[in-house]
C-alpha cells in the first residue's frame, strides 16, 4: 500500500511500502530503502547478522544469546553504525513516518507477545505452596530499598543538572529507585531456566519471591502513572483513566475469563484448541495493549491481565505456546531487545558522568539494600550462606525485560538519555555475569549428595525395599508392573514400598508441579492416561501380595529438568533404587522400533546426580509376555566385579523370595585373574562367599565361567541370555582384569555400560530383557 500525506506547508510526503526491488532505479539502487518494507528487511537482516557473529564467539565462554542480542543493538547503535539515525529520514520528512516506525512497531509487538506468553505460563499457585519465606523476601526486597531510596532522593538536589528542572530531576531519581526496587518475573524465570534450576528448591524460592515483588512493583508503577496524569495532564483525565482501567479489569474477569473457560470446555481432551479461538485470544491481547496505551498506562498492562486469566497448561495455554513461543523468542524478541538497545549511547555516560553520578549512587544503594533484605530472611530461616547470597543476587539482577521498562520511561521523558544508556549498560553486564556467579555459589547437584547409604547392598536382611519407578509413556506401565511383580513376596518379612512417578512433559506452563495421588490430596489432574495408569497400579496392589505397598505421584516438568523431580522424590521417599525405562523400544515380535533421545538424556542426568542406586530397564518383550501368562520367570545376574555388580547381585537376591521367580548367578572369571588386595576385590569375594553359604544360596543357581577377554565375554553373555527372561548386570565392573577396550569402541548406548549394551543392541536376535544397575555414587 502506498499513501500520500500532507503537513502544514502542503508539501506531499510519499510513504511507500513496497518497491520493485533493484529495478526501481538502476542508476541508484539504494532508492529502494525509501520504501518501508525493504528498509525494515535490511534493518532486521543487519540485526541478525550482528547477533550471529557475536554469539559465535560468546557461546564458547558460556554466555547466553540474550547478551548477543544486546551487543548487536550496541553495534547497530550510535557507537558504530547508528542504524536508527541513518534510517530516520529514509521514508518521509514527517517524524511520525520516519524509517524506524515499522521496526519500532515490530519491536513493540515482540514485547507484547513475550510479556503475554510469560504471564500465561507462570503459575500463580507457586506463591502459596512455598511457605512464608518467599512472601517475606518478596515484600522486604521491594519495601526496604524503596523507602530508604526515597529518603535519599531529595539529598544533594544541587547535583541535578542545570539543563533540566529540579522537578524532572527528582522524577528521574524516583524512576531509578522504583525500577531497581522491583523485580520483573520474566527476568527471574529467564535466569532460572538458563541455569536449569527452575524446579529446584532454590528456584521455587526465588520464583515465589519474585512474584510477590512483581505484584507490588506493578501496583506501584500503575499508581505512579495515575498520579503523574493527575498532576501533569489534568484531574479529569486521571479520573477518566482510572474509571477506564477499572472497567477493563471488570471486563477481563467477568467476560474474558468465562469466555476462556467456555473455550476450554469446548475442546476435546488431548486435542489442540481451534484456530479461530487462538486468533481471537491474540487479537484480544493486542487490543488490550492499545486500550492500555490509550488511557495513559503501559501497553504491557493489558497483555499481563489477559495472561493472568488464562489457565496455564493444556489445552489453551499449551496451544498458544506451541503456536507463538518459538516465533516470539527466536524472531520478535531479538529484534525488540536489539532495537531498544540501539538507543544506548555509551559516550553519553562518559560526557555526562557528573550529571548522573548521584543517580548511579541511588542505584547502587537500592541494589545493596535489596541484597541485604534478601539475605536476612534466608539466614534467619537457616539457609546456607552461599545459597542465601545466591538468592539475593538473583533477586537484585536485571535483564532484558527491564529494557522495555527503561525504554518506556525514556519515551515518557522521565529519564535522560545518559541515565538510560547507563541502565542498559548495567543490564548487559548483569545478563552476562549473574549466571556465572550463581553457578559458582549454588550447585544443584550438591543437594543430592546423600551421606547415608541408600542402596540395596546396605539394607538389612528383613528391612523394606523402597523402589521408585518412573513412567513416561503408556507402554511403560505394563513394563513397570512386570518388574514390580518380580520383587513381590508372600513373605511379610520382605516388604517392598513402591513409589510410582508419572513424568509428563510440561507445555504452556513455566513452573513444574508435583502432584500426589493419595486420598487426602487436594490437587487433581485431568488426564485420562494418568487415571488409567493409576487404576492399573491400584489393581496390581489388589492382586499382589500384602507385603507390597504403593504411592503414586505425577510430575509435570520440562524435559531437561525431569531429573530434578525424580531425585527430589527419591530423597523424600528414602528410596534405595530408581528404576527408569531405557528409551529403546521393540515391537511385540522382537523387532527394533525406536530410540527416545529425551529419555536417554534423562537417564544420563540421573546417573550423574541420583541420591541412590539406579536401574535402567531395557524390555525386549519376553519379560512382559511371561508376566502376563503367570509363568515362571527366569532371572540371571552376571557378576564380573565391582560395586555395580554387587548391587545387581543384591537385587536378584531379593527376587528369590518370589515363588514365581527362579534366580541364577553367572560369574565370569578371567583366566589371568590373580590374587589382589584391593578393597573392591575383597568385597567381591566376600559377596561370593556369602552367596555360596547354604542358607543364602537357597533358590539361587550359581555357576562360574572362565573367559579370556572382551570378545569371549560378549559371546558368553549372549549365549547365557538365551536361557533367561531377564538379565541383571552392573553398569561398571570396577578393577576387573578383563579387557573391555575393544567392546567399548562399539558401544551404542554409553549409559548402559559394556555388558548392558551388548544385550541392548539393535541387531541382537534375542528377546531377553535387561536391567542395568549402578550403585549409589555418593554415600
Amino acid at each position: 500500500m502506498n499513501t500520500t500525506t500532507y503537513i502544514d506547508d502542503c508539501r506531499p510526503l510519499l510513504f511507500n511500502v513496497s518497491s520493485n526491488g533493484l529495478w526501481e532505479n538502476l542508476e541508484s539502487p539504494d532508492v529502494i530503502f525509501g520504501f518501508s518494507l525493504p528498509l525494515m528487511e535490511i534493518q532486521i537482516l543487519l540485526i541478525f547478522i550482528s547477533v550471529v557473529m557475536t554469539h559465535m564467539f560468546l557461546r564458547y565462554i558460556g554466555i547466553s544469546k540474550i547478551v548477543s542480542y544486546m551487543i548487536a543493538g550496541l553495534i547497530m547503535g550510535p557507537q558504530l553504525f547508528d542504524l536508527r539515525e541513518k534510517s530516520s529520514g529514509k521514508l518521509s520528512l514527517d517524524p511520525m513516518l520516519n524509517g524506524n516506525a515499522p521496526l519500532r512497531s515490530f519491536s513493540a509487538c515482540g514485547a507484547i507477545m513475550f510479556t503475554f506468553l510469560m504471564t500465561l505460563k507462570t503459575s500463580r499457585r507457586v506463591v502459596f505452596n512455598s511457605g512464608p519465606l518467599p512472601i517475606v523476601i518478596g515484600i522486604l526486597t521491594f519495601i526496604v530499598p524503596l523507602v530508604v531510596g526515597f529518603f535519599f532522593r531529595n539529598i544533594l538536589t544541587d547535583n541535578i543538572s542545570h539543563h533540566i528542572p529540579i522537578k524532572k530531576g527528582l522524577a528521574e531519581r524516583s524512576v531509578i529507585i522504583a525500577t531497581q526496587s522491583s523485580i520483573l518475573l520474566p527476568t527471574i524465570t529467564y535466569f532460572l531456566t538458563e541455569l536449569n534450576i527452575l524446579n529446584s528448591a532454590f528456584g521455587r524460592l526465588a520464583l515465589s519471591a519474585s512474584i510477590i515483588n512483581d505484584i507490588l512493583g506493578v501496583s506501584f508503577i500503575v499508581l505512579a502513572y495515575s498520579l503523574g496524569t493527575y498532576k501533569n495532564i489534568s484531574h479529569s483525565t486521571a479520573y477518566v483513566d482510572l474509571i477506564a482501567m477499572i472497567m477493563f479489569f471488570l471486563f477481563v474477569f467477568f467476560v474474558v475469563k468465562p469466555a476462556v473457560e467456555w473455550i476450554i470446555e469446548q475442546t476435546p481432551e488431548g486435542k489442540p484448541v481451534a484456530n479461530k479461538y487462538i486468533h481471537a485470544v491474540i487479537l484480544a491481547v493486542l487490543g488490550s495493549a492499545v486500550y492500555s496505551t490509550g488511557f495513559h498506562m503501559k501497553s504491557l498492562l493489558g497483555p499481563v491481565m489477559i495472561g493472568l486469566v488464562i489457565p496455564e497448561g493444556p489445552p489453551l495455554g499449551s496451544t498458544l505456546e506451541n503456536k507463538y513461543e518459538k516465533l516470539t523468542l527466536n524472531v520478535f524478541l531479538p529484534i525488540s531487545i536489539a532495537f531498544s538497545t540501539m538507543r544506548c549511547d555509551i559516550m553519553r555516560i562518559v560526557y555526562q558522568l557528573d550529571e548522573i553520578l548521584y543517580n548511579i549512587f541511588l542505584m547502587v544503594l537500592t541494589i545493596v539494600l535489596k541484597m541485604v533484605a534478601g539475605i536476612a530472611p534466608c539466614l534467619y530461616c537457616k539457609l546456607p550462606l552461599k545459597e542465601s547470597i545466591a538468592v539475593s543476587i538473583l533477586l537484585s539482577c536485571k535483564s532484558f525485560p527491564e529494557i522495555f521498562l527503561y525504554e518506556s520511561t525514556l519515551d515518557d521523558k522521565y529519564i535522560s538519555q545518559a541515565t538510560y544508556s547507563f541502565l542498559i549498560f548495567y543490564t548487559l553486564i548483569n545478563s552476562g555475569i549473574v549466571p556465572v556467579v550463581i553457578r559458582s555459589l549454588y550447585d544443584p547437584k550438591r543437594k543430592y549428595i546423600c551421606y547415608q547409604k541408600r542402596n540395596i547392598s546396605s539394607l538389612k536382611q528383613n528391612s523394606d525395599l523402597r523402589i521408585l519407578t518412573c513412567v513416561q509413556k503408556p507402554e511403560n506401565i505394563s513394563r513397570a508392573i512386570a518388574f514390580i511383580q518380580l520383587l513381590s513376596s508372600p513373605n511379610q518379612e520382605h516388604p517392598i514400598m513402591v513409589t510410582v512417578l508419572h513424568l509428563v512433559k510440561l507445555v504452556g506452563q513455566i513452573v513444574p508441579v508435583l502432584i500426589s495421588h493419595n486420598k487426602n490430596s487436594k490437587q487433581r489432574i485431568n488426564n485420562s492416561y494418568i487415571h488409567t495408569a493409576n487404576l492399573a497400579f491400584t489393581q496390581l496392589i489388589k492382586e499382589s501380595f500384602d507385603s507390597t505397598t504403593m504411592a503414586m505421584f505425577t510430575a509435570l516438568s520440562h524435559e531437561n529438568l525431569m531429573h530434578e523431580d525424580i531425585c527430589k522424590l527419591a530423597l523424600d521417599q528414602t528410596t534405595s533404587m530408581i528404576v527408569v525405562p531405557s528409551g529403546r523400544t521393540w515391537t511385540i515380535d522382537g523387532a527394533f522400533e525406536s530410540d527416545d533421545v529425551a529419555i536417554r538424556r534423562l537417564n544420563i542426568s540421573l546417573l550423574e546426580r541420583a541420591p541412590c542406586s539406579i536401574g535402567i530397564l531395557v524390555d525386549r518383550g519376553k519379560l512382559l509376555r511371561k508376566g502376563k501368562r503367570k509363568d515362571i520367570i527366569n532371572v540371571c545376574a552376571i557378576f564380573i566385579g565391582g560395586k555395580d555388580d554387587r548391587e545387581a547381585l543384591s537385587l536378584v537376591k531379593r527376587m528369590k523370595h518370589n515363588p514365581k521367580v527362579r534366580v541364577a548367578v553367572v560369574r565370569l572369571i578371567s583366566n589371568r585373574e590373580t590374587d589382589s588386595t584391593t578393597w573392591d576385590y575383597i568385597l567381591d569375594h566376600e559377596v561370593i562367599n556369602d552367596l555360596m553359604d547354604s542358607e543364602t544360596r537357597n533358590n539361587i543357581a550359581y555357576t562360574e565361567r572362565t573367559v579370556t577377554g572382551g570378545p569371549e565375554v560378549a559371546t558368553t553373555v549372549r549365549l547365557v541370555a538365551e536361557d533367561y527372561d531377564l538379565m541383571v548386570v552392573g553398569r561398571d565392573h570396577g578393577m576387573s582384569p578383563l579387557d573391555f577396550s575393544g567392546l567399548k569402541e562399539w558401544m551404542e548406548l554409553q549409559e548402559l555400560g559394556v555388558v548392558g549394551d551388548l544385550l541392548a543392541v539393535k541387531d541382537l536376535r534375542s528377546m531377553v530383557s535387561v536391567l542395568i544397575v549402578q550403585q549409589q555414587h555418593h554415600a
